[in-house]
């Protein structure tokens, strides 16, 4: 039997993601509770980071310790896969001694060449293309807060980076409108859209997208790699600051998120993270919920068929 992988919101059904987001509020209230739950006692999680992480670092860590099992940190720095072994052989290797891997890296295409030359699932925990954990814990925490979001309008105001690639794909799978206010050149990327059709809005004026919307999500002007384009993209992005002024022009319940790290007084004005309608906490808190959920899901199969 093959494994299982989630390089992408795509690799489920939407009634698996519904599912998985009913579980994750499951294992929030057990944790809630102080309720012992180790269902992936003895089983090892690796995670290869090629990119810094605060939140998929620990949310990782602890919800693999949460459920009775262990997580091994590998930076490159730390293994082969740094010293140029080929990424399908590193992956034929750990495979056959861990029970999953979780990745965070550049190129999506170590993703999808690791987990074809893997026995075990492998998870997507950021790449240059997706972002499709954090999704989760989006739609997660939207749940939580205001029930489903079929029907609904997002706005994604910024960058048409990994994130905003992964919410087009979550607008299919979730079912809801997506507006994307982007300067010209920054849209997400044109697979993405095409699979989406109209469920996707492309804009130039982040006042249109947020109008009427029902959640307004940002992220940083610059990622991970793109250091040297600082001061161009600061100037070109500055019209799309996500501030309260922005904010009333979307829906009375409007929520407002923030995948974190947030760089205040940039995308976002100085105080908006302190907003009533902001709910960046409760946001990362739930990448360990629904991150748990998954690994769950993926992990514990595997030895119901061993």
């Amino acid at each position: 039997m093959s494994a299982r992988h989630f390089l992408s919101l795509m690799d489920c059904t939407p009634q698996e993601l519904s599912g998985l987001l009913r579980r994750a509020s499951e294992l929030k209230d057990l944790r809630k509770r102080g309720v012992l739950f180790e269902p992936l006692k003895n089983r090892v999680l690796g995670m290869i980071f090629e990119k810094a992480s605060t939140r998929t670092r620990l949310s990782f860590e602890a919800g693999m310790i949460q459920l009775g099992g262990q997580a091994i940190f590998l930076s490159p720095k730390d293994t082969q896969l740094g010293r140029g072994e080929p990424v399908s052989d590193s992956a034929i290797v750990m495979s056959r001694m861990l029970d999953a891997i979780m990745i965070r890296t550049f190129a999506h295409s170590t993703l999808t060449t690791f987990a074809a030359h893997s026995q075990v699932p492998v998870i997507n925990g950021l790449s240059d293309d997706l972002h499709p954990c954090q999704l989760l814990a989006d739609m997660q925490t939207f749940i939580e807060h205001r029930g489903s979001i079929a029907g609904k309008t997002v706005a994604w105001v910024g960058d048409g980076n990994n994130m905003c690639n992964s919410y087009v794909e979550a607008a299919i799978q979730f079912d809801f409108q997506l507006n994307v206010a982007t300067p010209e050149g920054f849209e997400p990327k044109a697979r993405f859209l095409e699979k989406a059709g109209d469920r996707v809005r492309l804009m130039r004026d982040p006042r249109e997208a947020v109008a009427g919307a029902h959640l307004v999500s940002t992220d940083v002007w610059c990622s991970m790699g793109q250091e040297d384009q600082v001061a161009q993209r600061r100037a070109l992005f500055a019209p799309y600051q996500v501030n309260q002024a922005l904010l009333d022009l979307a829906a009375d319940d409007v929520l407002f998120m923030h995948c974190l790290p947030a760089h205040r007084g940039e995308e976002i004005s100085a105080d908006l993270l302190e907003d009533p309608r902001a709910v960046a906490w409760d946001q990362a808190e739930n990448r360990l919920h629904a991150q748990k959920a998954l690994l769950e899901m993926l992990v514990e199969p595997a030895y119901h068929h061993a």
